[in-house]
């Protein structure tokens, strides 16, 4: 790399971790960009986007989901490499991101941890061989009480996973917070339970259940290191790719 590695949001918790982590990972640190009079102490602050992407070979960006198609715009004008894990990004956001990856190599994940990406690979396996007519598909989350959106990226992951090895549109069987009443369970649904308190990084269970059996996949995340550790893992392997819109399954080698 000859500008190094720059961050979005590098003044936020994850900003910080990732700012450890690039250096750790023996990748030269850019700087960040983040909002006016927030800094990391030994890091080179930009201006803004665009300064930030001109100045970095590639951006990791954990910011707000409000920023998404700014920060599209101004990386595929630099011609910048791009991770983004930003969660509860709108549609016109999503657009932007696809749109951004036509011209540049985009690495967008619900989640950078391996083993997260190994359940999600594990559960379109498992939805692909447990029919949806015999196993309801339900997935529970549960993150700490700053987390703004819900379901959580990871969650949405899960049921996109579980969709896929189904060969169905998610937006058409996800049910999500279920209140009152509300009658049977479809048959085919995916559902989505989101818990929210204390300081729980990130915990995520898929349950398959059958009248006979329960099968369930359950993650954990007791550090968010786990996450920056992953993330700079994809911005060095990113480099150089064409363009087009990867995933972790890419980076680790399971796509």
């Amino acid at each position: 790399m000859n500008k190094g590695i720059g961050i979005a949001g590098i003044a936020g918790r994850m900003g910080r971790l990732l700012a450890e982590e690039v250096p750790a990972a023996g990748a030269a640190l850019a700087g960040g960009v983040d909002r006016p009079g927030l800094a990391v102490e030994g890091a080179r602050m930009f201006p803004d986007i665009t300064a930030l992407a001109a100045g970095a070979d590639v951006v990791l960006d954990f910011s707000h989901a409000s920023t998404a198609v700014a920060h599209a715009n101004a990386l595929a004008a630099a011609g910048t490499a791009w991770v983004l894990g930003t969660t509860g990004i709108d549609a016109a956001g999503e657009a932007a991101v696809r749109a951004a990856a036509a011209r540049i190599p985009v690495v967008w994940a619900p989640n950078f941890s391996a083993g997260v990406t190994l359940m999600l690979a594990l559960a379109e396996r498992m939805a692909a061989a447990l029919p949806a007519a015999q196993y309801d598909a339900e997935i529970v989350e549960m993150h700490h009480r700053q987390k703004v959106d819900a379901p959580s990226g990871t969650a949405i992951g899960l049921g996109q996973a579980v969709a896929k090895g189904r060969g169905v549109d998610l937006a058409q069987v996800k049910q999500s917070g279920r209140d009152g009443h509300t009658g049977p369970r479809p048959q085919g649904a995916i559902g989505f339970a989101a818990l929210r308190g204390g300081q729980v990084v990130g915990e995520h269970t898929l349950l398959f259940a059958s009248d006979t059996e329960h099968i369930a996949l359950t993650h954990r995340a007791f550090d968010r290191r786990t996450f920056a550790t992953g993330a700079v893992r994809a911005a060095l392997w990113v480099q150089g790719r064409p363009a087009g819109l990867y995933s972790m399954h890419d980076v680790l080698g399971l796509a």
